[in-house]
């Protein structure tokens, strides 16, 4: 059985429950699915996880929600190869009143790539009204393990 890990940085609780959609989804397509706050998971396994989906907010003006700021210094100090055994989708969200709109979801998005990890489906960058873009990435990303 396929294992899947989804990981979630959040001020207000909107990637919290979409991470929880997201699992629903895989466990639905018959995927092992955890989910954890990004500040729930031991770093040091971080390097070792093999399908990654991750959920990022925006916070304030472009920065990291609180509970991904531990885990974003984490990566930020991996190695440029580190991440060769990771395969990654990021789901974005933001709010296009401010000028970096989705910045957290897409540094993650950057970095992953940078460390060696392999994306294996398309960013998406959602605004406040993020329901309708949110499933049809679920859906889309989930199907890439079927």
């Amino acid at each position: 059985m396929t294992k899947i890990t989804v990981l979630y940085g959040t001020e207000t609780g909107n990637s919290e429950l979409l991470a929880m959609d997201i699992c629903k989804a895989g466990e639905e397509a018959g995927l092992e699915c955890t989910n954890f706050g990004m500040d729930e998971i031991d770093s040091a396994e971080f390097s070792d996880i093999e399908n990654l989906l991750i959920v990022c907010s925006t916070w304030g003006d472009g920065e990291q929600p609180d509970n991904a700021i531990d885990l974003w210094d984490h990566v930020e100090e991996l190695g440029d190869d580190e991440l060769q055994n990771m395969k990654f989708a990021v789901l974005a969200l933001g709010d296009t009143a401010f000028d970096l709109f989705c910045e957290a979801g897409k540094e993650w998005d950057r970095i992953l790539e940078e460390k060696g990890g392999t994306r294996i489906y398309d960013r998406i960058d959602c605004d406040v009204d993020y329901e309708d873009e949110a499933e049809e990435w679920i859906e889309g990303v989930i199907a890439t393990f079927n």
